[in-house]
């Protein structure tokens, strides 16, 4: 009894050491390559991958898309999910509904403008889970800045 007690502890303790490893932060996840071109943040348990159009101005409406992946980078459906996207660019604050947008994809329009201080904090609540939430700099040498894709993921 005494022996599996101790065994038990161990396996405990080596397991909460072990985590701090497998987490990503916001500068290990800026050194990888989004797979469509966007920034990628950790929300609980699942990645976001926010695309936003290169060249949004604040005066035409712009596309932003959300890519939802698990930490493997699985695809994770977005059916039934729900999102916001709030995007403060210098005083200018505006808000975005996320709908889902086939696959793992969540879709939303806004009028703002793409600026180096910008942030978009996006929220997005899958089915049966708890609210996930990422901060995004989209403007930021971090982020790869790319051309918005507009098609549909393979």
């Amino acid at each position: 009894m005494k022996r599996s007690l101790t065994g038990s502890a161990i396996a405990v303790a080596l397991a909460l050491a072990a985590s701090p490893a497998f987490a990503h932060d916001d500068a290990y996840l800026d050194t990888l390559e989004a797979p469509h071109g966007g920034q990628l943040r950790m929300a609980g348990p699942w990645h976001y991958e926010l695309v936003t159009a290169s060249d949004a101005e604040a005066s035409g409406d712009s596309p932003l898309v959300v890519y939802v992946t698990d930490h493997a980078g699985a695809p994770v459906s977005t059916a039934g999910a729900t999102g916001t996207a709030t995007i403060l660019s210098g005083k200018v604050t505006s808000t975005a509904a996320l709908t889902p947008d086939g696959g793992n994809r969540m879709k939303g329009v806004s009028r703002h403008a793409r600026t180096p201080g910008a942030k978009i904090v996006v929220s997005i609540t899958l089915p049966g889970k708890a609210p996930g939430q990422a901060r995004f700099t989209p403007g930021s040498a971090a982020a790869h800045p790319m051309p918005m894709q507009t098609g549909r993921a393979q």
